[in-house]
């Protein structure tokens, strides 16, 4: 549902994020006053947060109870990109805040990472090309993805997406949900399983498209790890608290797991010593910084769909 705020003075937005200047522009041909702060810290957000109308995130900050405390005149809580985890959101409901997002953003971007990455772990090409650059002419064997199995944890828009792409390359893709998507399934012309661990055994590749919460922080344990096919190559781009990254170092170290391909981690960056730094420092893993909708038509498109759901709820006589 739509909340329509109508005001008698300009609505004033703080953004806190690094965000695409099709939003800023937008706010402010509009009459908003946008305040761009994207190197704010979590200090310096309580101090500034109270007398704005509009707050406009993305994963960099935790928005809860301490944020909506400072924020007496806060409306809109405006998530730019997919996940809501670092958002309390019952904080907000309590106090009438309504939390929005942009989840049709990053789909084409994360996808698109998630086959690249498939195809790094394929033919080694993180090793490959340090390699070379130290004067090292080693041609390693890798395989193919056509006639593999795709393994998608998660059949929303991303996990649709990546299924479609590896479709496309002659891969079978067979897809899990808590939700019976066997129609969304059908359509795309793939798999469909409720139950996740009938799935793990078939898996060449799996990739790991899913919300944080409670039923599943830690989803991927050592028995999930256990149940995969041997050799094969694990892909995640949702959120690093979906797995236990003890147990996945556990299976590199096995060879239950090829390779790991990781965008996210529990701690962003890892802390020293912690096992996430071990996965990142393992010579079969491919990790990457939280890039899945660093591209440039990603952003625009975060930002224009951010803009619109403001438009829709906020109008103002200046």
């Amino acid at each position: 549902m739509v909340v329509l705020f109508v005001e008698n003075r300009i609505p004033r937005v703080l953004v806190i994020d690094r965000v695409s200047e099709k939003l800023l522009e937008g706010l402010r041909e509009r009459g908003f006053e946008v305040t761009y702060t994207p190197g704010i810290d979590p200090v310096e957000l309580l101090e500034k947060v109270n007398g704005y109308d509009i707050l406009v995130v993305r994963s960099r900050h935790r928005i809860d109870s301490r944020v909506v405390e400072k924020a007496e005149r806060l409306r809109l809580v405006v998530r730019v990109g997919t996940g809501l985890d670092n958002i309390d959101i019952e904080a907000l409901a309590r106090r009438g805040i309504e939390v929005i997002n942009t989840p049709e953003a990053p789909v084409i971007s994360v996808a698109e990472l998630v086959i690249g990455l498939m195809i790094m772990c394929s033919r080694d090409l993180y090793n490959v090309v340090e390699k070379v650059k130290k004067g090292s002419w080693e041609r390693p064997l890798g395989r193919e993805l056509y006639g593999k199995t795709l393994c998608i944890v998660g059949l929303g828009r991303i996990g649709s997406r990546v299924a479609e792409l590896g479709r496309a390359l002659g891969m079978r893709a067979v897809a899990h949900d808590i939700l019976d998507l066997s129609e969304r399934a059908e359509r795309l012309g793939i798999e469909f399983r409720m139950d996740l661990h009938s799935m793990l055994p078939e898996c060449d590749y799996i990739s790991l498209h899913i919300p944080l919460n409670e039923g599943t922080k830690g989803m991927f344990s050592r028995r999930e790890f256990s149940m995969l096919k041997p050799g094969c190559i694990f892909i995640n781009t949702s959120r690093g608290g979906v797995i236990d990254p003890g147990a996945l170092l556990e299976a590199l170290e096995a060879g239950r797991i090829w390779c790991a391909a990781l965008d996210v981690f529990e701690k962003e960056p890892p802390e020293r010593g912690s096992v996430e730094e071990a996965l990142i420092n393992h010579p079969r893993v491919i990790p990457t910084p939280h890039i899945g909708f660093q591209t440039a038509e990603a952003q625009e498109r975060g930002a224009i769909l951010a803009l619109n759901k403001i438009l829709e709820r906020f109008a103002h006589n200046a």
